[in-house]
């Protein structure tokens, strides 16, 4: 299970570090608007895809909450059809599918997971709903 702070999911983008703080810097600047996941990790995990509508709670290294998104879309795919459209709105510099494939391919399997062109990926488009704590009670996460 995922961590959760109050009612809501964490969503710790890439890996702890400069890699997660710049991340998170072009969520809060409104630049990065999508994510991809592994299908995998979900079931491996016991946790269901994220749904339209649903709010996730954004964290940095410390497992405190920088922001919170609204999820507006959720689709699955092989990661050999990963539209353009969704590479760019993850906003993190891809000039091509090619070079996000690229990316995308070595950050995973520096994590240890490797993808083929039939993994499949959840892509997610989320909008900034608030940054800080937003209201929400960020007392401990609960795994």
């Amino acid at each position: 299970m995922w961590p959760r702070i109050g009612d809501l999911r964490a969503l710790a983008l890439g890996t702890p570090g400069e890699l997660r703080t710049n991340l998170n810097t072009l969520v809060l600047n409104g630049v990065k608007v999508a994510t991809a996941g592994l299908l995998d990790e979900y079931a491996e995990d016991g946790e269901e895809l994220e749904h339209v509508g649903e709010r996730l709670a954004l964290v940095d290294d410390h497992d405190v909450l920088v922001g919170v998104v609204e999820v507006t879309d959720v689709q699955v795919c092989r990661f050999a059809e990963v539209p353009w459209d969704f590479a760019r709105a993850e906003g993190e510099g891809d000039r091509s599918i090619e070079e996000w494939r690229a990316g995308h391919a070595a950050y995973w399997a520096r994590i240890g997971t490797p993808v083929t062109d039939d993994t499949q990926i959840v892509c997610i488009r989320f909008r900034l709903v608030s940054a800080g704590a937003g209201g929400i009670a960020t007392g401990d996460l609960s795994t």
